[in-house]
């Protein structure tokens, strides 16, 4: 196989920075999952929990906060009694759709490329 690479397109150091950004912010064991269960209609703590059984507290808690962090979701508590807090999704984790939808395209193609039959 001859693999060559034309220089003109190889990515910059800052571009290969923010690839590496890209996947940190979407990275990670349950990232994806806890996305997935919002976008369910899971909004509190205890749904997203449950929908996700073998995660702990303690690791949906990180990634809820690091998603927060990255303006992914948002935390909304509402005075109520008891107060209920729920995650949804902000107005700039609409720009992921495209991302994922083309994240998705490319995972299809390249199952079917390894698993192909030689």
């Amino acid at each position: 196989m001859d693999f060559k690479c034309d220089k003109d397109k190889v990515f910059s150091t800052a571009e290969l920075r923010l690839m590496k950004d890209a996947l940190y912010v979407l990275g990670g064991k349950w990232k994806l999952d806890v996305i997935r269960s919002i976008a369910a209609g899971n909004t509190r703590f205890s749904e997203i929990q449950k929908s996700l059984p073998k995660i702990n507290t303690r690791m949906l808690s990180k990634e809820l906060k690091e998603l927060e962090a990255n303006h992914i979701v948002e935390r909304k508590t509402i005075d109520d009694f008891p107060p209920v807090t729920i995650y949804t999704f902000t107005a700039y984790s609409k720009k992921l759709a495209p991302i994922f939808e083309s994240l998705i395209e490319w995972a299809n193609t390249h199952r079917n490329e390894i698993f192909k039959v030689p």
